[in-house]
């Protein structure tokens, strides 16, 4: 009778399937070579995705517009590049909708000889040179932005060289093509095996700027809106292991991005990039603001950005987690932000 049991038991426990071990749903992300796009990457390494029942496959972009014609494409449910190219997709028709975040506050900067490091800490000693820039990339519009704001017209008072990527920039300000130039991380830094410096960074510039943007196609976010809450609670779990371990995080992140681990962890803890889940909609409603100032954006535009914004799924993900974990403090952490960045 006893031996009946035992095996009775083991039957069971073979039959009943925990969760991680049903049928994944299908899911592909896109991405850009960054250290700011951890939150994917520890999502992957650290089964969080599988955690949600989802199948996720990372693929990497060399550019913004690669990703965003992907998306466009259905051939990725969701991708990160950036806050410039989805919001121009949008301006331009794409039925695009930013539903939760990934980098911000940073990861981007501007790039000189480190004789010129002093002189280009002040916006007004632009005038009369000559920048090179990544058209789309984030570094632009908040450089822009900031020397509209600083009384520096960019199209008369200085020239503006847009490059194919962020390689070509530090090229052209080695070989003394430019004075200086923008570029985003790990480039920042690892600019320095260059021979190079980063003078100025894009939040000393513009505090809590938005950055990478969660995208997806409006449509699918209907379809297929329960594999998105899922797919955010991973990206939350992620977070919240960013956080906390460090020292495994910077591991996982050089699997990706293949520099020097002390450079990956000066990009990513150094105190000028943050990786947040939150769709950030007031960060996000700044930027699109700031790309009508600079010219990205038609300023007379009849598209309502606010369509485009969902940060229902986030806040669906969120509860839910912190239904499960109500005491944690970073998912606490999470949910009185949530209130700030959004509302």
């Amino acid at each position: 009778m006893k031996k009946l049991l035992m095996t009775a038991l083991v039957v069971a426990l073979a039959t009943a399937a925990p969760a991680w071990a049903k049928e994944l749903t299908k899911f592909n992300a896109g991405y850009l070579v960054s250290p700011g796009h951890v939150l994917y990457f520890l999502a992957k390494e650290k089964g969080f995705f599988e955690e949600e029942g989802l199948d996720v496959n990372l693929f990497l972009f060399t550019n913004s517009g690669e990703g965003m014609n992907a998306i466009m494409a259905s051939k990725l449910d969701a991708g990160t590049f950036g806050t410039t190219a989805p919001f121009k997709f949008i301006a331009n028709g794409a039925p695009f909708t930013l539903f939760g975040g990934q980098m911000e506050n940073g990861g981007s900067g501007l790039v000189t000889k480190p004789e010129r490091v002093n002189e280009f800490r002040n916006l007004k000693n632009f005038k009369g040179k000559k920048i090179a820039t990544v058209r789309l990339s984030t570094a632009d519009v908040v450089f822009r932005a900031a020397l509209q704001r600083a009384g520096v017209d960019w199209k008369k008072d200085m020239t503006l060289l847009e490059l194919e990527s962020p390689g070509a920039v530090l090229e052209a300000i080695k070989k003394g093509t430019v004075d200086a130039g923008m570029v985003w991380s790990p480039h920042l830094i690892n600019c320095e095996k260059m021979g190079l410096k980063t003078a100025l960074y894009t939040d000393t510039v513009e505090h809590d700027h938005s950055c990478c943007r969660q995208v997806a196609l409006t449509e699918r976010l209907g379809e297929k809106s329960d594999a998105y809450v899922h797919f955010l609670r991973a990206l939350i779990k992620s977070y919240r292991f960013y956080q906390t371990r460090k020292d495994e995080t910077v591991d996982i992140i050089v699997k990706y991005v293949k520099v020097d681990k002390d450079v990956i962890r000066e990009e990513t803890y150094g105190g000028h990039c943050a990786n947040h889940p939150d769709p950030g909609k007031k960060g996000s409603l700044h930027f699109w603001d700031n790309m009508r100032k600079v010219g990205y954006v038609d300023p007379n535009t009849k598209v309502d950005i606010n369509r485009h914004l969902n940060t229902e799924l986030y806040r669906k993900a969120l509860d839910s987690i912190l239904r499960e974990t109500p005491k944690d403090p970073v998912y606490q952490r999470l949910n009185e932000e949530y209130g700030l960045r959004n509302i």
